[in-house]
């Protein structure tokens, strides 16, 4: 009885024993595959393959297995991505480089008909020839400087920069400009007060220079243009009195001049935050992204 008792007993603690080493393992495993996942997720990162064998492909191997195999498709995936990316960028580029050629032509040819004696009908029909082609080639330079902007070609350089004396400087260098276009300037920039962000100086001049190039294109009418600078929200402020964004020109050309300015701005970990209508012209307002 005694020894009928051992061998149960053994038999239970045994049991118990490889049942507990089984699952251990088990969760080892599981643990494993958890890790790789949590660790692309927390860093961003693209996962790794997870080792399987193939000899044992039990379920959890299959479920390495399948891992492992979306892994691939995903590689594969942003492999064509990343290529048809580039075949994009390229074909943007190249177009915008040829396509200059027939706006000259077109406009050499307009030149020569304005020398011609024609109607007034046709003098007003050269004219509106010779603003769409400017339109043309603007366009074209804006999709093409945002192109080689996403594919990297511009340089991100960082530093602490004065923001009141960067936005000094800019407004000095269009003060001519809209002056030459009878554009009021309304400029409000503190004297003594400052404050500083992280970013590139070229990028945020360049930023500002589409805010200020889009009231030219589609806000002149509103002979006005204000720029301020609040120290206290660590604000940008650039404002004008035109026709507002609903208006088709401001759809038809300054969709790709914004994303420009929305996208260096989200590289530099600010925002433009606009408030448009019709009566009021528009405002934009750039500021500090949410972290």
């Amino acid at each position: 009885m005694i020894i009928m008792l051992f061998i149960f007993g053994f038999i239970i603690v045994a049991f118990v024993a490889i049942s507990w080493l089984f699952f251990f393992r088990l969760r080892n495993r599981l643990t494993r595959l958890q890790e790789v996942m949590s660790f692309a997720a927390d860093h961003h990162s693209f996962p790794t393959p997870v080792s399987v064998k193939v000899d044992r492909m039990d379920e959890i191997d299959q479920l390495g297995s399948s891992f492992n195999w979306m892994i691939e498709q995903l590689e594969e995936s942003r492999k064509r991505e990343y290529e048809e990316q580039l075949l994009r960028q390229r074909l943007i580029a190249n177009l915008s480089h040829d396509l200059r050629t027939p706006l000259t032509i077109l406009r050499g040819h307009v030149t020569r008909l304005n020398k011609e004696t024609i109607s007034l009908e046709g003098q007003h029909s050269l004219t509106e020839m010779n603003h769409t082609i400017t339109r043309v080639g603007v366009l074209m330079d804006d999709l093409l400087s945002y192109t080689l902007l996403t594919s990297e070609k511009y340089p991100f350089e960082p530093a602490l920069t004065d923001i009141v004396r960067l936005v000094r400087a800019s407004v000095a260098a269009w003060y001519p400009v809209f002056e030459e276009k009878e554009i009021q300037l309304e400029v409000d920039l503190p004297f003594e007060q400052t404050f500083y962000w992280e970013t590139d100086p070229k990028w945020m001049s360049r930023v500002l220079d589409n805010l200020f190039q889009n009231i030219l294109r589609h806000a002149a009418e509103g002979k006005y243009a204000h720029m301020a600078v609040d120290v206290d929200q660590e604000q940008i402020i650039v404002a004008d009195r035109g026709p507002g964004m609903n208006n088709s020109s401001y759809e038809g050309g300054a969709g790709i001049g914004l994303s420009t300015v929305n996208y260096m701005l989200n590289k530099m970990n600010l925002k433009a935050d606009f408030v448009s209508n019709e009566d009021y012209g528009t405002k934009a307002i750039i500021g500090r992204a949410e972290q």
